[in-house]
């Protein structure tokens, strides 16, 4: 019966199948307690550290593991069974939570730990993000429902993003940041149990005849020679360079900016998940991802516009509108990006490609923040959000002359598909 109604809506056909269903109910409940925790550390290191240059290294830490880790990662999620890489992942990623709730509960948390316990979580993130991305394909055992899959899991990824900052503003005015730590390591419980009970096809077993390197390389060629790859995965990495670390920026603008506390800055953050989350809404009505091609390139040009909104703007509700603005632009290119390459790829490529998504999109970011939070320290975070905006705009426009013929390699790419399958 469930799978007859799904399939009425097209936006939601990918809920059809059972798997998928299991991962988001339990991808749900871990995502808001990830938030919560990535709200409540940004908000201690800047309120006992003052400091954003630290609030910049702290974001560096936790997220440079994923540009150091990740082309490993993929490989590894080719080679071997990936939900019991996830299931190791989230088990070590409760554990991380744990550490940082008792020390911060017991008075004994420094910034070395801070950073030290960041950096371990980038490395667990960096192998648990190419097996989720590719166990998609899994989960929906089915190339057409998977562009709706992958959009479906986007809604929800900044659904948590909208959720979990607000709720975390909410809980820092009655409890301490300690606490919302421990939350986030029970939130864990839901998606070890939601992976654990979902019913894989069998997948055929890789056998490695050649070296880690070599195989990486066969990847990193293949993505290179292949022009649509190339040129998205360049621009995804821009508008993570440029404007993803607005997360950086945020806590400076709910103090200092707007004189707000923790609430505000929940807020500012939640505004972009909001955005993102229409943006990602709108992806699963899309037909087909030759469309896709179409909206990046302004999708990226918006994000960079709003940031640069952001910084000259001084009304807090204003401000929020423009936020909401840049979380659509990012998401919207992102998604597109990721929709496309796994559309493409085939199969016994998919980890490593996706791990090159995922360098492109995650692991250029820590650069980004540590950049942002250190200009952020000299110049102030407005003029830090607007240069950052205006990088971001023009190294869109600078990607925007090679699109018409990448746009006529996807639609070779695709055609040949069609008569494949």
């Amino acid at each position: 019966m469930p799978r007859i109604r799904v399939a009425r809506l097209p936006a939601l056909r990918a809920f059809a199948h059972r798997n998928f269903r299991l991962f988001y109910a339990g991808q749900a409940i871990s995502l808001i307690g990830t938030w919560i925790q990535q709200i409540a550390l940004s908000w201690l290191v800047y309120r006992t550290t003052g400091s954003g240059f630290l609030l910049g290294l702290a974001t560096f830490c936790s997220q440079i593991p994923m540009l150091i880790f990740l082309p490993l990662a993929g490989l590894l999620s080719d080679r071997y069974d990936r939900r019991k890489l996830m299931i190791a992942a989230y088990c070590l990623a409760a554990i991380q939570a744990l550490t940082l709730g008792v020390l911060a509960l017991t008075g004994t948390i420094r910034v070395w730990q801070i950073l030290l316990l960041g950096f371990l979580y980038g490395v667990i993130m960096a192998f648990e993000t190419p097996a989720r991305q590719s166990l998609i394909s899994q989960m929906v055992n089915s190339r057409g429902d998977l562009p709706n899959a992958i959009a479906l899991n986007s809604v929800l990824m900044n659904s948590g993003r909208l959720i979990g900052p607000s709720i975390a503003g909410l809980l820092l005015v009655f409890i301490s940041e300690g606490w919302c730590f421990l939350i986030n390591a029970a939130s864990f419980t839901a998606i070890i149990a939601s992976v654990t009970l979902m019913r894989l096809p069998p997948r055929a077993p890789v056998v490695a005849r050649n070296s880690l390197l070599n195989d990486l390389s066969v990847a990193a060629r293949y993505a290179w020679h292949t022009r649509p790859i190339r040129l998205f995965l360049a621009l995804v990495a821009l508008i993570s360079l440029t404007a993803s670390p607005y997360t950086v920026l945020m806590p400076i603008f709910a103090r200092d900016v707007f004189g707000g506390d923790a609430h505000t800055l929940g807020f500012l953050v939640g505004s972009a998940g909001l955005g993102a989350v229409i943006g990602t809404a709108f992806l699963t009505t899309r037909p087909n991802v030759f469309e896709l091609s179409k909206l990046v390139p302004f999708t990226s040009a918006a994000a960079g516009i709003a940031l640069m909104l952001v910084g000259v703007s001084k009304v807090y509700w204003v401000s929020l509108a423009f936020m909401a603005c840049q979380g659509f632009g990012i998401i919207v290119t992102a998604a597109s990006v990721n929709m496309m390459l796994q559309t493409l790829v085939d199969e016994d490529k998919r980890g490593r490609i996706i791990s090159f998504y995922a360098m492109a999109f995650l692991g250029m970011a820590p650069i980004g923040g540590l950049i942002a939070g250190s200009v952020a320290g000299q110049l102030g975070a407005p003029v830090t959000a607007m240069i950052n905006g205006a990088c971001c705009l023009l190294g869109a426009l600078v990607l925007m002359r090679g699109l018409p013929a990448a746009r006529t390699d996807l639609h070779r790419a695709l055609a040949r598909f069609t008569v494949k399958s």
